[in-house]
């Protein structure tokens, strides 16, 4: 069997052989000629229309919309060869965002613009591409690269922005703040203090006041808004959470033009 390979005019198996030949190749490691991979971060926003889908729906919406769109995505080797696309730091059901941000690589090289444009045809309501920048490939993953997140939080209350206040400066001046909360697996217990950066009041009256958080959102944990709220002492759960931005570690940043998540001091307090 050696001596027929070794043989063959095209340096490969003859005949029956030769399907099985072809397979190992999602096996053998990509050689150095092997194509150019690019890389694009795209960011976009999830709207009230989506905001009850799954993670693994939102990955199959994306696949199909790149898919229809025509771009060359590239594909992870293996017998179930899947499109290399990665969104950083999903979201739990029910919230919504202006700041999703996913990496997308591609099989040979695409301008930012052509993608803007080809892509939002093929979205469905409720996604909306609002950018999209080169990256380095070889930059580290876009996971590994978030730091913090913030969200605005609409609350019902009828207290007072003085009381909302005391509230907030008596949590944030805290060393710690031991918290506990019921999931499938049990009770799990830790401290909610050092997951929160900052909290700051956005808007406040008519029976209701709307929040600004920044969560510590990496490896070493992540702060849940809803969680928060409750620890500041409103009793009823939020009335819409809504995630208006990621920050990535400053070493993470697109190519060229401005970046997508600077990491700066937080904008604004409109709504």
């Amino acid at each position: 069997m050696v001596t027929a390979m070794n043989n063959h005019p095209r340096g490969g198996p003859p005949g029956r052989l030769q399907k099985a030949y072809r397979g190992t190749r999602h096996f053998a490691p990509a050689p150095a000629d092997f194509p150019n991979i690019y890389r694009l971060r795209l960011k976009f926003s999830r709207g009230n229309e989506l905001k009850y889908i799954s993670h693994l729906d939102l990955i199959r919406l994306w696949e199909k919309a790149l898919r229809r769109a025509r771009l060359p995505v590239a594909y992870s080797e293996g017998f179930s060869p899947h499109p290399r696309l990665s969104i950083a730091a999903p979201l739990a059901l029910g919230i919504t965002s202006d700041a999703e941000l996913m990496d997308i690589f591609l099989e040979r090289r695409l301008a930012p613009d052509l993608v803007s444009k080809a892509v939002p045809l093929q979205l469905p309501a409720g996604v909306v591409l609002t950018e999209v920048q080169t990256m380095s490939p070889g930059a580290p993953s876009l996971q590994s690269q978030v730091r913090f997140a913030e969200y605005r939080l609409q609350l019902a209350t009828d207290r007072d922005p003085g009381s909302i206040e005391e509230s907030l400066d008596g949590f944030l001046s805290r060393d710690s703040f031991p918290w506990q909360h019921a999931r499938d697996t049990g009770l799990r217990q830790y401290d909610l203090r050092p997951l929160v950066e900052d909290i700051w009041i956005v808007a406040s009256g008519a029976g209701e006041c709307v929040l600004g958080l920044r969560l510590r959102l990496d490896s070493g944990g992540a702060g849940r808004p809803e969680q928060v709220a409750a620890a500041l002492g409103f009793s009823s759960r939020p009335l819409s959470i809504h995630r208006t931005r990621l920050i990535l570690a400053s070493s993470d940043q697109p190519r060229s033009g401005s970046p997508l998540s600077p990491d700066l001091p937080r904008q604004g307090r409109g709504f």
